[in-house]
């Protein structure tokens, strides 16, 4: 997957675009974790995860060859390196965003499992001869998704 452009002016100005879009999704999700709703921040991740295969994609092949981009005009590749910033900052931000809410996820979980331990008979889990004590053994089964 790539972007389809006929000359390096049109493909700046969609690499702009695609810029844009991410910056504004990334806004859009880092928004819902820090209001405490992930589900929200969950519904457009598909196509986030899409069009950020395609940037990476795109970054790469410029980097390789920066003539697909030289010879637009230099106000389109000023927009493209403003789109670009506000993208960084874009994605900073969705970052802290997703590691607070990985830090509440395992904090909560890893709560609720010593609560769940402390509550349980503690004893020998093991008998005479090897065998094991009839009703002493429990299991704890987390989910990973958050």
């Amino acid at each position: 997957m790539s972007i389809d452009a006929h000359d390096s002016a049109e493909r700046v100005q969609q690499l702009i675009v695609l810029t844009e879009r991410l910056s504004g999704m990334m806004r859009r999700e880092s928004e819902a974790f820090e209001a405490h709703r992930p589900r929200d921040a969950l519904a457009g991740a598909e196509e986030m995860s899409r069009l950020a295969n395609l940037y990476r994609h795109e970054s790469m092949r410029i980097r390789k060859e920066p003539g697909l981009i030289e010879t637009a005009p230099l106000a389109l590749r000023r927009r493209l390196i403003d789109a670009t910033r506000t993208f960084d900052e874009a994605l900073a931000r969705h970052g802290r965003a997703v590691g607070a809410a990985k830090a509440v996820t395992e904090g909560l979980v890893r709560a609720i499992a010593e609560e769940v331990a402390s509550q349980r008979p503690s004893g020998p889990g093991y008998g005479q001869g090897g065998l094991a004590q009839p009703g002493s053994a429990t299991a704890l089964t987390l989910n990973r998704q958050a």
